[in-house]
């Protein structure tokens, strides 16, 4: 699972900002299931900055976002990410040493139909 934020930062706050992330990552990174985590800074808007950590699965990242630490730094830093666009996304293609692999989906082919209590399970993936 990809976990994708983005934030607008003004100039004077990107050093806090960045401090902040740090801690975030090192707490993120520290967790059982997180492969790996980064925070970028757009380089045709000096504001623009995207935190991304890649998660073994949904469940790995539910599971690090539960440590008490997490949900005091981790969290809150979230919470100020741009929402006008999804955060969440699954892998579809992975490519690695010139091989692509094709990866099945974690959710079912109505996901986006089916209402609470009525999900048995992916039987057709998306």
């Amino acid at each position: 699972m990809l976990l994708v934020c983005r934030f607008t930062v003004a100039e004077t706050g990107v050093d806090a900002f960045t401090e902040r992330v740090d801690r975030a990552l090192t707490l993120l990174t520290a967790q059982a299931g997180c492969r790996r985590a980064q925070l970028s800074r757009s380089t045709d808007e000096a504001d623009r900055f995207v935190l991304t950590a890649e998660f073994d699965s949904v469940v790995a990242y539910r599971r690090a976002m539960s440590p008490f630490e997490v949900r005091e730094h981790v969290i809150p830093l979230l919470s100020e990410a741009n929402t006008d666009e999804p955060s969440a996304y699954e892998p579809l293609l992975v490519a690695a040493e010139g091989e692509v692999r094709r990866e099945v989906s974690l959710l079912a082919h109505d996901a986006g139909t089916v209402r609470l209590g009525e999900a048995a399970g992916p039987t057709t993936p998306r």
